[in-house]
């Protein structure tokens, strides 16, 4: 048995999925720091134990073990502090993949500051707008040119910015070398006692309820918003790693994304250690399907997930020539994966993907856990704990078939809610009923923004603002963002059947369907493409596509306009940014 895993839950297997969301359960210590808790303890049981197996473009292979991410994140720890960084602090990491991602997100849990991921991508715009509304202290980056060249338009006018540092070899005037400081600094860090654990202020709240990580929103719409998550988020995503990821102790599972994306924490560090696999790393400059698909030849996971853009890239590759027989299960998220590409995917390589959902506010909602027949398309059922239903505009629960608001019942009662909306409830030893406890996965809120947290997050329900609807068997199905569905003549129509239905002709790379101004009808279905290689814009591709569109779902969910594009509107994250497009063509109208 994994002596980590099962200090959190009394029982690990269950018979049937009616049998896990039924019988699951989660212990949340009230005193719960996932550094000393699972990475120090790990190294305690089993020095020798893999924690990360890491390559890059060059084909460099490194492997760590749990007593090296103990070792190094005491160190940084010990840097960190010399540097005035405290409990509560704001430190923002940009650090791609490199190994320093998961010690300095170990050593700032035990120092008890606040994490903040950022990827690389972000512009001097929105590097302005993280390190003044968060006021982040201490920023560590790596040498990439863009970066620094961002950084450098930026850094003066953020105030709060007191520390510098880097991983790499070219060292600006400014800042810390991190490597080498970690490497000079003693190595012996003790988990903090007494007054110095219990929350400031405030002692009746246990430390578990203390913010840890927050991410900033994928901004499909509106500007980016503050998801603040305290330390009970790892154990929330036992569900993610053991139960839909399927992660196994002593294997290694792989999830593909950039470490300042929320996918980080669902499938890079949390859930996956506590059930004690080594994460596979592919450190990327960037991405191609080629050298995606030599890192997994060289990390061979035994369980392995991707976002649905890489899914779609690789189904257009050759793969005949690839070994996938390491790979035992595999599974999606962060977008819709339309059935096409699931029926490719087994084609060419016999692998069966597993659908799950969620948001940067939660770990995973709703998948297609193991004990369930995969139905293509759907997100499968809900995780348990969470209390998931679909509400109508009234919140109301919507009874099958009908779409609603995909949305979180069982944060609790009114009574049961702390400032800014927060959850006051959950399983714990030391308190059986809940009561005072968040729950394992689930936000605390939108950090600095009460009047968005409660717009959400009210009347003992958190609304996601994604739609989706439920068939007789319990299997969810998704739709779109509440802003993404279109009304036209009086129909509701979801951009994602749409999508899903153009995706299965072989000239479509990538599509975003979104609603366009008509003065008959208000809005019309337009479909914006990205054509893949060897096909050509023309007349006669446009009215094939919308023909196609009418076999396979509905003559009245066609896009009357199709447009031709070289690329979609894309967040840092990968995700396909609707709005903008929505936006632009709104605009014209005005």
């Amino acid at each position: 048995m994994n002596d980590i895993l099962s200090r959190f839950c009394p029982r690990i297997e269950f018979d049937s999925y009616e049998d896990f969301f039924e019988n699951y359960r989660c212990i949340v210590p009230a005193d719960f720091n996932f550094a000393y808790d699972v990475v120090d303890q790990w190294a305690k049981i089993a020095p020798g134990k893999r924690a990360l197996l890491w390559t890059n473009d060059e084909g460099a292979m490194r492997s760590y073990s749990f007593s090296d991410i103990k070792k190094r994140s005491d160190k940084a720890a010990n840097v960190f502090k010399s540097q005035g960084i405290k409990k509560g602090d704001v430190v923002m990491l940009i650090l791609k993949q490199r190994p320093e991602v998961w010690i300095c997100m170990a050593a700032l849990e035990k120092i008890g500051a606040v994490c903040i991921p950022g990827t690389y991508q972000l512009t001097p715009k929105d590097l302005l707008y993280r390190c003044n509304i968060a006021e982040v202290k201490a920023l560590i980056t790596v040498d990439d040119e863009g970066l620094l060249d961002n950084l450098e338009k930026v850094l003066p006018e953020c105030k709060t910015v007191t520390v510098k540092a880097l991983v790499g070899t070219k060292i600006p005037r400014g800042f810390i070398d991190f490597r080498r400081a970690i490497d000079e600094a003693p190595e012996e860090f003790s988990r903090p006692a007494g007054e110095d654990a219990a929350r400031l202020g405030n002692p009746r709240i246990p430390p578990v309820s203390e913010p840890m990580l927050i991410y900033f929103s994928s901004g499909t719409t509106g500007m980016p918003k503050m998801v603040v998550h305290d330390h009970s988020l790892p154990l929330g995503h036992i569900v993610t790693a053991k139960y839909w990821h399927g992660v196994q102790d002593g294997k290694v599972h792989m999830t593909q994304t950039d470490s300042g994306w929320a996918k980080f924490a669902w499938g890079k560090i949390y859930g996956q250690w506590i059930c004690g696999a080594a994460i596979g790393v592919y450190d990327t400059e960037k991405f191609t399907p080629k050298g995606m698909l030599e890192a997994i030849q060289r990390i061979k996971p035994a369980s392995f997930c991707a976002p649905a853009t890489i899914f779609r890239f690789l189904i257009k590759e050759d793969l005949s020539s690839y070994d996938f027989s390491f790979i035992e299960h595999t599974s999606v998220a962060g977008e819709p994966l339309s059935p096409e590409v699931f029926y490719q995917i087994k084609e060419k390589t016999g692998l069966e993907i597993r659908e799950g959902f969620g948001q940067s506010e939660t770990s995973v909602m709703a998948a297609s856990f193991k004990w369930l027949p995969i139905r293509p398309g759907s997100m499968g059922k809900p995780a348990p704990i969470f209390g998931l239903t679909l509400l109508d505009e009234n919140g109301k629960p919507c009874d099958d078939g009908i779409v609603g608001n995909i949305s979180v019942t069982a944060a609790g009662t009114p009574g049961l809610f702390g400032p800014g909306g927060t959850p006051l409830l959950g399983v714990s030893d030391s308190d059986p009923a809940g009561a005072g406890l968040p729950i394992p996965g689930l936000f605390r809120g939108y950090w600095k923004d009460d009047e968005i947290t409660r717009a959400l997050w009210h009347d003992g329900a958190y609304r996601t603002g994604d739609m989706a609807w439920r068939d007789a068997d319990g299997y969810y199905w998704f739709v779109g963002r509440n802003d993404d569905v279109i009304k036209c003549s009086g129909y509701r129509i979801g951009p994602f059947e749409v999508e899903s239905a153009l995706m299965e002709h072989p000239s479509v790379l990538e599509c975003a369907v979104t609603a366009a101004p008509d003065p008959m009808r208000g809005q019309v279905v337009k479909a914006t493409v990205v054509l893949a290689r060897g096909f050509n814009p023309s007349e006669e591709l446009v009215r094939e596509l919308q023909n196609h569109v009418k076999r396979v779902t509905a003559p009245y969910k066609y896009p009357r306009i199709v447009e031709f594009v070289d690329e979609l509107p894309k967040t840092v994250s990968g995700k396909i940014q609707r709005n903008l497009i929505r936006q632009q063509d709104w605009s014209v109208q005005g």
